[in-house]
């Protein structure tokens, strides 16, 4: 059973790090919004203006970061960004105690969180890469993903308390104590960074030919990171007959998800009258799928092959949402929500680890950071554009209808997904 096998020290250390720093952001789940509604009583607009303005500008800040970091050792610059995450967070209490906290400051510490998590994120999947063999990367991405879905079930509702007792700065403290613990496991590992000698050689190759290229076209230039370094991630994720489809079709399937999310909180607990406790607890009992879809995405892969089970479950995934439309009040509609939600957890569970593990073993190593920030930075922004669309959109229509809608436009993403299994393509435009 992978739940049993042993990745080594090493993968523990890093395993352990993601663990604490993942339960510490789900303990604070939502906090800044909180911060922002309880402390200095923002309206909706002011919320949401947070929400996607730091989503969005951290992702850009993040852009230049992916390039830079490719041609960096990997776990520098993963502690860099837990200490980062830390002290940015810090901040909001220690201003709040001089009692000059404002929605300018929640901003800043939006941006500078948002884009660590971009940079650490695109780091830490060229590191895992290097840190495990590629036979047992689906293991550990399925470890990863069942701590992220049991740190999805037990945070909120542990930070709903923790607010209730200790009032709202609570959950900062512990995610940024999260992240804290999070840098000293990452350091902990010890060692130097090494990829095998046929992927060493490749980076040496392409780092080579890439500086002849450059001497040709610009010889004044100085070497270094470049500006036409920095779509390489998005050229590779484009150019690439798999990854492709993969890509297109998870940006939008992640949006078309979390779009209408802040939607049906307002359907839930305005217009049906569902109370917060209920509202955490639809959400969070859900979560055993991932728990569930986490253990059984390696299995499925050893019968059915890779290919199989993303067309399968990448199909089946987008067939659960259109169900949250036709919620009601009472146990009936409760009980429907998490029907529904543990259908997609289930499905995104065993779908994502092999997605994730996929998508390194098809970048070459000295393009992983660049690819995985591509990634990221397509989806944020996404995700906060269709955001904003899907508010306008209930405005004009209604919620439940503009719920209604994303579920629908969710059921066609399936013919974006890859429909053959291809060889395996390392490009090498750099």
């Amino acid at each position: 059973m992978s739940g049993r096998r042993s990745l080594g020290r090493d993968f523990g250390w890093l395993w352990a790090a993601y663990g604490v720093s993942t339960f510490g952001t789900r303990l604070a789940f939502d906090a800044l919004p909180l911060i922002a509604v309880v402390v200095l009583h923002a309206g909706a607009t002011e919320v949401a203006l947070l929400a996607a303005s730091g989503l969005a500008v951290g992702a850009l800040v993040a852009v230049p970061l992916g390039a830079w970091v490719e041609i960096r050792p990997k776990r520098p610059v993963m502690v860099a960004a837990d200490l980062l995450r830390c002290a940015a967070l810090l901040s909001i209490p220690a201003v709040f105690a001089l009692g000059t906290l404002g929605l300018g400051q929640l901003l800043v510490v939006s941006v500078l969180v948002a884009a660590a998590d971009i940079t650490f994120m695109a780091a830490s999947g060229a590191y895992l890469k290097s840190l495990v063999p590629r036979e047992d990367l689906l293991v550990a991405n399925g470890r990863f993903e069942a701590t992220m879905w049991t740190a999805t079930a037990l945070g909120p509702p542990l930070g709903g308390v923790a607010v209730g007792v200790f009032g709202p700065m609570t959950t900062v403290l512990a995610d940024a104590a999260g992240y804290l613990l999070s840098a000293l496991g990452i350091r902990a590992i010890g060692g130097k960074e090494a990829i095998g000698g046929k992927e060493r050689q490749q980076c040496q190759e392409d780092e080579e030919r890439r500086g002849k290229e450059r001497q040709q076209t610009s010889p004044a230039t100085p070497s270094g990171l470049r500006m036409s370094d920095l779509p390489a991630g998005w050229r590779h994720l484009l150019t690439h007959s798999t990854l492709r489809p993969l890509f297109l079709n998870t940006i939008l399937v992640n949006a078309l998800i979390m779009a209408p999310a802040p939607l049906l909180a307002v359907l839930m607990l305005g217009e049906l009258g569902f109370t917060p406790w209920q509202y955490g607890l639809a959400f969070a009992v859900p979560c055993l799928g991932g728990l569930l879809g986490s253990r059984l995405s390696r299995r499925l892969v050893a019968r059915h092959g890779g290919h199989r089970v993303l067309l399968t479950f990448g199909t089946l995934r987008a067939c659960w949402p259109v169900g949250l439309a036709f919620v009601g009040p009472g146990t009936s509609g409760l009980v429907l929500v998490m029907v529904v939600e543990f259908g997609l957890i289930t499905c995104v569970a065993i779908y994502n680890p092999v997605l994730a593990t996929t998508r390194l073993d098809l970048t070459p190593p000295d393009r992983i950071t660049r690819t995985l920030s591509a990634w990221t930075v397509t989806s944020r922004t996404t995700t906060a554009a269709m955001t904003a669309l899907w508010g306008l959109l209930a405005a004009l229509t209604g919620t439940r209808t503009a719920i209604a809608l994303a579920g629908a436009l969710l059921l066609v993403t399936p013919l974006l997904l890859p429909r053959r299994e291809r060889t395996p393509q390392h490009s090498t435009t750099g």
